[in-house]
């Protein structure tokens, strides 16, 4: 069967995955760890942690400003291998510049280029993540989805720690050279991949209207508006983590705790994604996978202010994290078989920036509040949980609004799928792709 998507039909051999994987899994590490890095060479050459700070929001801004644009753009372009192994090659080269320049060349002539590296990064967080429903056969997609949130897992463990390491031992500089080759070596793996360019008579220019269709259907569809603003809302009590860990450590006067929490949060979160991945329970309907796991982060970090030892809240923190396992892997499953072929990867680029922004929200917000004490900010980190599967609720199943399109005309192009896929989708009015043919 032909990928109506307008490419050729998804083989998925068995080396397409690993070889993804490896290329996800450095993108991501070295942006991850970039931020520490960029940090610590800031200190160690200018003696300016503002500097370090301000790099670090130049790197981060843009992967939100500019997800709209990079989806856009990536879903228009015929030849995609180039654009997402191009972008990501460049990225890591903008890394290895920064570690020469910093310290070295203008602040601001450093600030913007951290900025223009920044315009990049969705390519490799939610980009790369759209280019899975075109590799691989839809039986192998679900369990492909909990493997890709295994790789943002392991960023978010080995990113920082690695550049903490090699900053220690070798120096900030040569340590954000080695994550900027190895963002290289994955944006140079990725023309590996079998992703052949769409057809049709000629690629379809990205129009500045194609901004705003992404949004468009995470406002239309129910699903999809029903799993972003979720997952979003409950981002707010995860962003706040690490100041109510910072808290945690101190009330409990263990030091160690204060990064300890949040690696028993990202240990936790692997092995739940490990765990979906090998049973994924609930495929049919992922969304309903979501709005579960939100609700089970929440039972155990509301137990923590009747926790007695700092062993018991760590023990808590890595079972919320197990929860969030699945509920990733089922949010990027659910933008998958929901999203519209002709604005995909704008539906996964424009999500993982708006998580990305609730995230900073409320650790702005945990900082502004952090006077109230560790029960009050850990109790809100769990209230954030129940009120975003709340919500995530309300939209799934409340009453139809006057967003949503008339059944009958949604149901036509609604995507095929495993038994139980809703026949409100997809919105009638999304624009086709360049081959006029709907999603499969």
């Amino acid at each position: 069967m032909s990928d109506v998507t307008g490419s050729a039909p998804r083989t998925g051999g068995p080396a397409t995955l690993p070889l993804y994987l490896t290329a996800a899994a450095l993108a991501r590490t070295a942006d991850e760890g970039a931020r520490v890095a960029l940090v610590m060479l800031a200190v160690q050459r200018a003696d300016s942690p503002a500097l370090g700070g301000a790099l670090v929001a130049a790197l981060m801004v843009p992967h939100v400003a500019a997800a709209p644009v990079a989806g856009a753009l990536a879903d228009s372009v015929r030849r995609r291998r180039l654009l997402h192994g191009g972008g990501v090659a460049l990225y890591g080269v903008a890394l290895a510049v920064l570690a020469a320049l910093v310290g070295r060349a203008g602040d601001l002539v450093v600030l913007v280029l951290a900025a223009a590296a920044g315009c990049v990064a969705p390519l490799l967080t939610g980009g790369l993540t759209s280019l899975l429903g075109e590799l691989l056969p839809k039986d192998r997609l679900t369990r492909a989805f909990s493997v890709d949130a295994v790789s943002y897992n392991m960023a978010g463990i080995c990113g920082p720690a690695a550049a903490a390491a090699l900053g220690t031992a070798t120096g900030a500089g040569p340590a954000l050279t080695v994550l900027g080759a190895g963002a290289t070596a994955g944006g140079l793996l990725l023309f590996a991949l079998r992703l052949p360019p769409r057809s049709g008579t000629r690629p379809r220019r990205a129009r500045p209207t194609d901004l705003l269709s992404g949004a468009a259907v995470l406002v239309r569809d129910r699903p999809l508006r029903s799993v972003t603003w979720a997952s979003s809302v409950g981002q707010l009590g995860v962003g706040a983590l690490p100041v109510v860990s910072v808290l945690l450590a101190r009330r409990y006067d263990a030091p160690w705790a204060t990064g300890g929490l949040m690696t028993a949060f990202a240990v936790g979160a692997l092995a739940g994604s490990l765990s979906y991945a090998y049973r994924p329970v609930g495929e049919e309907r992922p969304e309903r996978v979501v709005l579960w796991g939100l609700s089970g982060t929440a039972v155990p970090l509301a137990a923590v202010p009747w926790s007695g030892h700092v062993l018991v809240v760590t023990a808590l923190f890595a079972a919320a994290g197990f929860c969030t396992g699945p509920l990733f892997s089922a949010l990027l499953a659910s933008r998958e078989r929901y999203a519209p072929a002709a604005v995909r990867t704008q539906v996964f680029t424009l999500g993982a920036g708006l998580k990305s922004t609730f995230a900073a929200a409320g650790a702005a917000t945990a900082g502004a509040l952090s006077g109230l004490g560790a029960v009050p900010l850990v109790l809100g980190t769990a209230a954030c949980q129940v009120a975003a599967a709340a919500v995530g609720r309300l939209l799934l199943t409340g009453c139809r609004t006057r967003w949503d399109g008339p059944a009958p005309a949604r149901a036509r192009n609604a995507p095929s799928g495993p038994a139980g896929t809703p026949p409100d989708a997809v919105p009638s009015d999304v624009p086709s792709d360049s081959s006029g043919k709907g999603h499969s």
